[in-house]
C-alpha cells in the first residue's frame, strides 16, 4: 500500500484530501505544517507528499525544498492558486516537483496526477531494485569467476606438481638401471637447467631442458648390464649401433605425450656436435636445438667424472677444462660460456639462495620442500614443493633411523627471517 502526506495549514483542506482518497487503497496522513511534515517524514517512509503553498512559518516551496533534500525518492506536488506563478517557479527550481495542482482542485483530475504519480514512482522503485539486483549479481558473478579462476589456478599447479614428480620417478627408474653415481641424473638436470637459465631462455624453455635432463637415459633401460658398465669410448659393433640409437628410443617413448614435444626433441639430439660429427642426424651449429646443445654438456661433464665417456674418473676442476677444449667443436661456444659462469659461481637469483637445510628434528609441519628429497641410493623419497606435514615428517625421522644415515633436507626460507 502506497502511503500519502498532505500538508495544509487548512484542516477542512486536508479533510477533503483525506475524503478524496478514502476507499483508494491508500494510506493517508495529514499535518498542519511544515515542520510536522518533516516529523511525520523523520518517522516512516512516504511515497507522495501534497504541500499548500501558502503556509505561516514554512511554505510549501521551502518544505518541499526540504523533502527533495532529505527524501529525494519521495514525489513531491503542490496545490497553489492560480495567482501563485512565482510561488509555482519556486516550488520547480526549490522543491523539483512532480506537478502542481491548483486550487479549487477537479477531483478527477487530482487522483489522476496521484495515480501516474504514484505508477512513476513504482517503476522507478523496480528500476532501482533491479539496478541493486544487477550490481549485486554482477559482484557475485565476479567473486564466483574469481574464485573459480584461483581453483583452476591451483588445480594447475597440483597437475604440474604432480606432473613433475611423476617425471622424476620416471628418472629415477632409468637411473636404477644405471651404473653412475646415485643423484647424478638430478645433477645433470639441475646444471642444464642453470645454463637455460644463464642463456636467458623463457621459462617453458627451462623447464623442457630440464625435464628433458631428467629423461635423458630413458631410451638406454633395455640396455644389458655388461654394455651399461662399458664406457661409451670402449664400445663396439652392435653395442656401439645399439648405443647411438638410444637418444631416438628416448624420444619415440615420449612421442604419445603430445605436451613433451620439446622434451622428445632435446632427448633425441642430445648426442648431437656443434661440429656436425654427432649423431643420429648429424645435424651441426644452431640446427641442433639449444636444449640439446646444453643437455650434451651438462651430461659430458658428469659422465667425465664417472668414467662414463673414458677409461677413468676425472677430477670436476679436469671434466670443466676437457669441456672447455671442445668449445666449438664437440659444444656450442655459447653454452660453454654459460657453463663457465655457472661452475665459476656467476649465476645469482637461483632458488638454492632462498632455501635452508634443515635436520629432520628441526622441521615443523607447514615447511615447503625447496628440492627433492633423495637417499644415499639415489631414491626419490619427497617431490620439491610438498608441503610436510607431521606425519610425512615423522616418517623421515624413521627412515632416517632405519638406514642409518642423515637425509639432505632443504626447505623454502620465508621471506625475511629464517624458518
Amino acid at each position: 500500500m502506497m502511503t500519502i502526506l498532505c500538508v495544509d495549514d487548512e484542516p477542512n483542506i486536508l479533510s477533503s484530501l483525506r475524503r478524496l482518497f478514502r476507499g483508494k487503497d491508500y494510506q493517508v496522513l495529514t499535518a498542519e505544517s511544515g515542520a510536522e511534515g518533516l516529523q511525520l517524514l523523520e518517522k516512516e517512509p512516504v511515497d507522495l507528499v501534497i504541500s499548500d503553498m501558502r503556509m505561516p512559518v514554512m511554505d510549501g516551496a521551502r518544505f518541499l525544498a526540504q523533502v527533495r533534500e532529505r527524501w529525494p525518492n519521495t514525489v513531491r506536488l503542490l496545490l497553489t492558486g492560480y495567482s501563485d506563478v512565482q510561488s509555482i517557479q519556486d516550488a520547480i527550481n526549490c522543491g523539483e516537483i512532480y506537478r502542481y495542482i491548483t486550487k479549487p482542485w477537479d477531483d478527477t483530475d487530482i487522483l489522476l496526477i496521484v495515480r501516474h504519480a504514484l505508477e512513476r514512482h513504482a517503476l522507478e522503485q523496480e528500476k532501482q531494485r533491479l539496478e541493486a539486483l544487477t550490481r549485486q549479481q554482477n559482484d557475485e558473478l565476479k567473486e564466483l569467476n574469481a574464485s573459480l579462476e584461483r581453483k583452476v589456478d591451483e588445480r594447475t599447479r597440483q597437475l604440474k606438481a604432480n606432473f613433475l614428480t611423476t617425471i622424476k620417478i620416471l628418472s629415477s627408474i632409468a637411473e636404477m638401471r644405471g651404473t653412475g653415481q646415485p643423484g647424478q641424473t638430478r645433477q645433470v638436470a639441475e646444471l642444464a637447467r642453470k645454463m637455460a637459465a644463464q642463456l636467458k631462455l623463457d621459462l617453458n624453455e627451462v623447464q623442457d631442458v630440464f625435464i628433458a635432463a631428467l629423461l635423458h637415459d630413458l631410451g638406454r633401460i633395455g640396455f644389458s648390464d655388461d654394455m651399461l658398465r662399458t664406457p661409451m669410448t670402449m664400445l663396439q659393433g652392435a653395442q656401439l649401433a645399439q648405443f647411438r640409437k638410444h637418444p631416438v628410443a628416448g624420444a619415440q617413448l615420449l612421442m604419445p605425450l603430445t605436451d613433451m614435444a620439446g622434451v622428445a626433441a632435446i632427448v633425441r639430439h642430445q648426442m648431437e656436435r656443434f661440429d656436425g660429427q654427432g649423431f643420429p642426424d648429424r645435424l651441426a651449429g644452431f640446427a641442433i636445438p639449444i636444449g640439446s646443445r646444453i643437455l650434451t654438456l651438462a651430461i659430458d661433464y658428469y659422465n667425465l667424472q664417472q668414467g662414463a665417456l673414458v677409461q677413468r674418473h676425472l677430477r670436476p676442476e679436469e671434466a670443466k677444462s676437457l669441456v672447455m677444449d671442445g668449445s666449438g667443436k664437440r659444444y656450442d661456444p655459447t653454452v660453454v660460456q654459460a657453463f663457465r659462469q655457472v661452475v665459476d659461481g656467476g649465476v645469482r637469483g637461483t632458488p638454492e639462495a632462498t632455501d635452508v637445510e634443515l635436520l629432520s628434528g628441526e622441521l615443523v609441519p607447514g615447511m615447503v620442500l625447496s628440492r627433492d628429497v633423495v637417499s644415499r641410493d639415489g631414491l626419490m623419497l619427497l617431490a620439491a614443493d610438498h608441503v610436510l606435514d607431521a606425519r610425512m615428517i615423522q616418517q623421515l625421522q624413521d627412515f632416517e633411523k632405519k638406514s642409518g644415515s642423515r637425509l639432505p633436507i632443504f626447505v623454502q626460507r620465508p621471506a625475511g627471517g629464517a624458518p
